[in-house]
């Protein structure tokens, strides 16, 4: 496993920017229309005169992999023409390619060949290995690789099958049942044999005995295997040696004679440096049984005390590595351990070490970060940055495995929130969003995922820290917010978190919201909430959602109107009159529909009228319901008269209600709303027919420039306001008041712009 996370000089955590290559193959990998083209079949090919060497290949592969684009049989056919591309080592995994696509691939004569979570490939193309593997020196068919294995889990009929590839140094099949015809003898540079959850059956380890260059045998998860044992002991050259299983239930692991079993695994294989007995009995109880007792005592005086009897002739020569997670009674927590780094999960530094050395074993790699977890969320964990790239490559290699991304998701919260967020790097925070939206969308069905995820999500900055992944960001929390439980801890922090995006981006986004169908959403859930007559805050985010997402984004506001919108409002209205916030929300966005002209018609209903005359003198919330019906009235009067279009209550009795309610305002009063534009209030500064609609504006600009300078000064300034006032000012139509008002504004922005030139 590489370590990509960093701890800097400043204390931050980071990982290593792209090279100038590596920047070069992610732009080629998301344009490949620069060097192919499609066949009228849909596959990719290369274009005429293009020749790609082995180095370019073979790392093409890898990174289109590595940024996450799926790669098929589409993309593997520009390796078709093995006369002008050329392919070695060849790693994949979580593709689609099928056994067609692979015959491609190993047409090649491949050096090496991974696959992982390949599905695709099932085991009637197992002949390839026949036709192509002469010059294989490395095979690893991992989990979901079906090359040799039937793909039904519960099949145990073995595949008749020989490996034909003489010349195979390292080996690694998961999950085979091995028949007993099944030959080694004739693989003699075999060096690295990785067994990984076979099934012996009938075959026999007595088939190793002729490989003289064998040092690494890995049985993790295969059993039993105390028959197999004085076979093993016959492979003197052994350096490592791995017979750990992830679990003892079922009486897996447990040896008859634990400590006289590992003591002559000990005598036999003297040139061990690697031994792995995890979720064994191997390490004994730590106590000598009588059986031993004057065997480990003589050993004792000649070799030293240790707390694992078997292991006694090692305790002057220790392993390099032993391996003791979930061993039995508790070895790992023992003193005397004749090892200079051990995994288990007494401590930081054990579990960390088992975090390392289990990352292609994700049931157990899964047990691991629950430990991490409870680490971090009980103890204290001092290396950060090792913790964090385990949790990161393990959720980025294991994708599919549910229990995994949630244990990782929940560290990743407590590593998060444990730690200033400005001491993580871009690259890194952007790592762990994107590991964390992986883990979230394979599993989007798992109410548990989404809740580690969002929880997450929230100890970064938004919207800043997810802009490169907004849309599939925002495609998550909608089915959080539609398609979990109701008033569910999910939905409201899915909704919470939309509504924060929402809230603060730009105009292009705003209308992807739409698009996605944030307006028909949150309108599916004020309707539940009405037919049920309950009022909550996901009732209250759900309309400060469509809020944010209308504003200055007319065909939003459509979407809200289309969507019997103004139906809800009247019956929020009426169903919860007391709640200030909710009003609030409401109003606002009605206020940014009455911004859309052409929209305008659909508020001039004699009903609409009357409840926005209404909430004129409204007390709620402060000045901003009041504040907003202004907003909403000014702009439907500034149409002018014949726009007009109901007989009660009239234009003029509506526009006098008006100017009283911003008579009483408070010019001081502070405000809970955000101005990214003055252009729709500035429209109405320029709405000499209707002076009441210029009222309503240059009180507007008042008050924020007042209360707000900083802000809300400059942006008079960009937006040309100036100048639309003093033009105000020296038209004779408006009355005194609004001129008033506007030098106010000018007088303030004055101020401001000395402020910024002395500061």
């Amino acid at each position: 496993m590489s370590c990509k996370v960093r701890l800097m000089e400043d204390g931050s955590l980071d990982e290593e920017p792209l090279t100038l290559k590596e920047i070069a193959y992610q732009k080629l990998c998301n344009n490949l229309d620069i060097i192919s083209g499609y066949t009228e079949s849909g596959q990719r090919t290369l274009n005429a005169g293009i020749v790609l060497t082995n180095e370019i290949c073979d790392a093409f592969l890898e990174n289109y992999q590595r940024f996450h684009r799926p790669l098929d049989d589409r993309v593997i056919n520009l390796f078709s023409d093995t006369r002008r591309t050329s392919l070695k080592i060849v790693n994949l995994r979580y593709s689609t390619v099928s056994s067609l696509g692979l015959e491609t691939l190993m047409r090649h004569k491949l050096f090496a060949l991974s696959m992982w979570y390949c599905d695709k490939i099932t085991v009637n193309s197992h002949h390839l290995l026949a036709h192509y593997g002469d010059s294989l020196r490395s095979l690893e068919l991992g989990i979901s690789s079906h090359l040799l294995q039937n793909a039904e889990p519960n099949e145990k009929e073995p595949v008749d099958f020989q490996l034909t590839c003489p010349h195979l140094r390292r080996l690694v099949l998961n999950g085979v049942v091995m028949h007993h015809r099944l030959q080694f003898a004739h693989l003699q540079d075999l060096s690295h044999l990785d067994l990984t959850s076979c099934v012996l059956a009938n075959f026999s380890l007595e088939a190793l005995v002729m490989l003289p260059n064998l040092h690494t045998l890995i049985l993790f998860n295969v059993w039993p295997i105390a028959n197999q044992l004085h076979a093993i002991c016959c492979l003197r050259r052994l350096c490592t040696l791995d017979i750990s299983i992830s679990s003892s239930g079922n009486g897996h692991g447990t040896y008859d004679l634990p400590d006289q079993t590992l003591e002559m695994l000990m005598d036999n294989l003297r040139y061990l440096t690697h031994l792995d007995i995890s979720g064994t009995n191997l390490a004994g109880n730590g106590v000598a049984t009588k059986e031993s007792t004057n065997t480990n005592t003589k050993a004792e005086q000649h070799f030293g005390p240790t707390d694992i009897p078997g292991l006694a002739s090692r305790t002057q020569r220790p392993l390099q590595f032993l391996g003791l997670y979930h061993t039995a009674h508790w070895a790992c927590k023992r003193h005397d351990i004749p090892a200079l780094e051990v995994a288990g999960d007494a401590n930081e530094q054990q579990i960390l070490t088992a975090a390392r050395y289990y990352h292609d074993r994700p049931v157990l790699l899964t047990r691991v970060l629950n430990d991490l977890y409870h680490l971090f969320r009980f103890e204290n964990c001092k290396d950060i940055h090792t913790a964090l790239d385990v949790v990161l490559c393990a959720m980025d290699r294991h994708l599919k495995f549910k229990h995994m991304q949630i244990s990782g998701s929940a560290t990743l919260f407590y590593i998060v929130k444990g730690r200033d967020r400005s001491k993580f790097g871009t690259l890194l925070r952007n790592h762990i969003i994107r590991t964390l939206l992986n883990g979230m969308e394979m599993h989007l069905t798992d109410d548990t995922m989404l809740r580690n995820g969002y929880l997450t999500l929230t100890q970064f900055h938004m919207p800043v820290d997810v802009l490169f992944e907004y849309e599939r960001l925002i495609k998550i929390l909608l089915h959080g917010v539609s398609k979990t439980e109701q008033e569910g801890f999910v939905q409201r922090i899915a909704i919470y978190l939309l509504n924060t995006l929402a809230c603060q981006v730009d105009g292009r986004q705003k209308l992807f919201l739409g698009e996605l169908g944030v307006v028909s959403t949150m309108l599916t859930l004020i309707k539940d909430r009405l037919t049920r007559s309950v009022f909550d805050d996901v009732m209250e985010v759900a309309w400060s959602t469509m809020w944010n997402v209308t504003d200055e984004t007319a065909i939003n506001c459509k979407r809200f109107l289309d969507g019997r919108g103004m139906e809800y409002f009247l019956k929020c209205l009426n169903t919860f009159p007391d709640r200030d916030e909710l009003l609030r929300n409401m109003m606002g966005l009605l206020g940014n529909v009455a911004e859309v002209k052409w929209l305008r018609p659909k508020l001039m209903t004699q009903e609409f009228i009357e409840v926005f005359a209404r909430l004129l003198d409204s007390l709620s919330d402060g000045i901003e319901v009041s504040y907003n019906a202004a907003g909403v009235l000014a702009h439907i009067a500034s149409d002018g008269a014949d726009a007009w279009t109901i007989k009660s209550p009239t234009r003029q009795h509506v526009l006098e209600r008006m100017v009283a309610a911003i008579q009483r305002w408070n010019i001081k009063s502070e405000r809970n709303i955000n101005y990214r534009s003055f252009e729709p209030i500035l429209s109405l500064v320029r709405c000499y027919e209707t002076p009441q609609c210029q009222h309503w504006a240059v009180w507007a600009l008042a008050n924020l420039t007042q209360v707000y300078p900083d802000k809300y000064c400059q942006l008079v300034e960009q937006e040309n306001g100036i100048q639309i006032l003093t033009e105000l000012i020296e038209h004779e139509s408006p009355y005194c008041e609004i001129k008033r008002i506007a030098r106010l504004v000018i007088e303030q922005c004055d101020l401001g712009m000395e402020r910024m030139v002395e500061g």
